[in-house]
């Protein structure tokens, strides 16, 4: 049978009032807590979560939205997310929006009626208009890697304008002046890369020429067949930055089945260095991402606005990591 809180009072010879508050996360006596804890310890009892969370109204659960969990960035993201929670002694609850902003909307209704004590969002919208349910509930959100345009909440992300510059940069200090970008303008990541490319040729002094922007939703496909046009060109350029992982694999892909190859015919600049770097030959010049850090940066900023309720929309914050520039061999330097 399992043990109640009455075992324990009698274990220890406290009053239930002090064992209670202890269970409910309040202080008690140094000396009353260790021995609570031991004779948790010694028979065995769990704690009732559902229970404690009537009391304290925390259910130590957070509820964690990504645009498609599909996406081999997303699984790691939520590897680094799923770790830092546990060691917090909090659970998780995953929805996938499927890259469907109604889906999205849905996602976030369900897991504010499952009372999670904060979200943390890889989001598919823009715009942050439908996550106003969870601003007017007081529930805590913090967002990872995407931003909304027109709406105010925690992040924790890159400067992925700088990001993009420095690596397409690195192709102009490699002598390349013909440079194509395929990402995407419809997502706030690809947006800002975008950017970042076209400064660091505006920058330079050499034009952006319409045929090698190449634009859409970061995805294998948006990669794949962009760079099989882009080879086809009679004027083909000779570098191209991708924009993200999945697009990057696209590219690769596209490479290897024409009859070119990287670096003697196409220099390549790749974004997020997850497993492709292991498998692909020559190695590929990379903006790599901290994500371990950026996900435990979001679960502390979100457990610390969790604890103190009253200060989570008084004033966002905005915490923006650098990238790693990882060097490969997939860039030629046409002034040799």
């Amino acid at each position: 049978m399992p043990a109640t809180i009455r075992d324990i009072k009698n274990k220890t010879g406290l009053s239930l009032a002090t064992i209670s508050k202890f269970l409910n996360g309040g202080n008690v006596l140094p000396k009353n807590r260790q021995l609570i804890e031991t004779a948790i310890k010694e028979l065995h009892y769990e704690v009732n979560e559902m229970a404690r969370g009537l009391v304290t109204n925390k259910t130590k659960m957070v509820g964690v939205m990504v645009y498609d969990i599909e996406s081999l960035f997303v699984g790691n993201m939520l590897h680094y997310i799923g770790h830092e929670l546990r060691k917090a002694g909090y659970g998780i609850l995953i929805c996938d929006s499927f890259n469907n902003e109604e889906v999205e909307e849905q996602n976030l209704h369900f897991l504010l009626k499952k009372k999670v004590d904060g979200l943390l969002v890889i989001p598919v919208n823009m715009s942050g208009k439908f996550m106003e349910p969870a601003r007017e509930a007081k529930v805590p959100v913090v967002l990872l890697d995407r931003y909304f345009q027109d709406a105010e909440f925690d992040f924790v992300g890159i400067d992925n304008r700088m990001a993009a510059y420095r690596a397409v940069n690195t192709l102009i200090e490699n002598c390349h002046e013909k440079i194509a970008v395929i990402t995407s303008d419809v997502e706030y990541s690809g947006i800002y890369r975008l950017k970042g490319y076209m400064e660091a040729m505006r920058n330079a002094g050499l034009p952006i020429r319409e045929e090698y922007r190449r634009l859409g939703k970061h995805s294998f496909e948006l990669g794949y067949r962009n760079m099989k046009e882009l080879l086809a060109l009679k004027d083909r350029p000779t570098g191209v930055f991708l924009g993200n992982y999945e697009t990057t694999l696209g590219g690769i892909m596209a490479v290897n089945e024409s009859e070119l190859s990287w670096p003697q015919d196409i220099s390549i600049f790749g974004f997020d260095d997850l497993i492709v770097s292991r498998v692909v030959r020559p190695k590929i010049w990379m903006a790599v991402q901290p994500m371990e850090l950026m996900c435990a940066k979001a679960v502390e900023l979100l457990l610390e606005r969790i604890t103190k309720k009253s200060a989570i929309y008084e004033q966002p914050m905005k915490i923006n990591f650098s990238v790693q520039l990882r060097q490969g061999e997939s860039i030629r330097c046409l002034g040799e």
